[in-house]
Order: C-alpha cells, then sequence, then structure tokens
C-alpha cells in the first residue's frame, strides 16, 4: 500500500447536510429549523449560558478569591536536574537548558530549587535561585549569577 492509495473505510464517511436546498432534497422548506419560534428566525437563538430568563448559575455561585493579574510564572529546576544532564565545569544558561531538554518555554523566567544533591562545579545564570539551591551550588565549587 503506499500514500496515494489510502483512502478512508467503507461507511466511515458521510457526506454533509445541505439544507435549504429545495423540497426534493429533503431538507427545503423550513430547512431542518421545525416550524416558528425563536430558534427557527434567522439570528435568532440565545446566547451562552442564558438559562430563560432564570438567575443563570454563574451569577447563582458565591464569587470568592482573588487572581492577581501581574503574577509571575517561573519554569521550576531542581538542583538534581542539573546534577544529571550537565558536566562538571559546564555554564548553565537558558539555552542550556533549553538544548538539554530541562525546559521547552520559559514563562517569566527560570528558577532553580535546592532538592537533590549537586556534585559538580557549575556557573548558573538563570533569572531566580532558591536560598538551598544557591548554597548548594557554591558548596559544590560553583557560582551562581542571577539575571
Amino acid at each position: 500500500m503506499k500514500l496515494h492509495e489510502l483512502k478512508p473505510a467503507e461507511g466511515s464517511t458521510k457526506s454533509r447536510k445541505r439544507v435549504g436546498r429545495g423540497n426534493g432534497s429533503g431538507l427545503g422548506n423550513t430547512a431542518g429549523r421545525g416550524s416558528k419560534g425563536q430558534k427557527a428566525r434567522s439570528g435568532g437563538g440565545v446566547r451562552p449560558g442564558f438559562e430563560g430568563g432564570q438567575m443563570p448559575i454563574t451569577r447563582r455561585l458565591p464569587k470568592r478569591g482573588f487572581t492577581n493579574n501581574f503574577r509571575k510564572e517561573y519554569e521550576v529546576i531542581n538542583v538534581s536536574d542539573l546534577e544529571e544532564r550537565f558536566e562538571n565545569g559546564e555554564e548553565v544558561t537558558i539555552e542550556a537548558l533549553f538544548e538539554t531538554g530541562l525546559i521547552n518555554k520559559v514563562k517569566d523566567g527560570v528558577k532553580v530549587l535546592g532538592d537533590g544533591e549537586l556534585t559538580k562545579s557549575l556557573t548558573v545564570k538563570v533569572h531566580k535561585v532558591s536560598k538551598t539551591a544557591a548554597e548548594k551550588i557554591t558548596a559544590a565549587g560553583g557560582k551562581v549569577e542571577v539575571e
């Protein structure tokens, strides 16, 4: 079998409804909308969430909390991840983290956390570093540079 020989299985595809194309088509006259009423009219129907005048569920439920629109979201990496992916004396930058596959997109920055052990001397250049992570990196003979 070749690519150009592929086709859908028998009976798996349906031809679309062509509404309003005359009575002979079976969907002429009212075009499958029934007779009269709000939904039969052109432009008719109700907006999403409308419950026929009853107080909508979104308004019946209590509102709580607060969403900070200015919140910063960091990509998080642990010290143990650096131990696995980098060699002794290497420089850990955002680009290097992309290449090793530790991160695949930067939201508002990258933060290194202190979970795990580190034995290699690394130069870490990221947006944020936790206190324990910074201690572990410097204890292993590395350097921390916050951008």
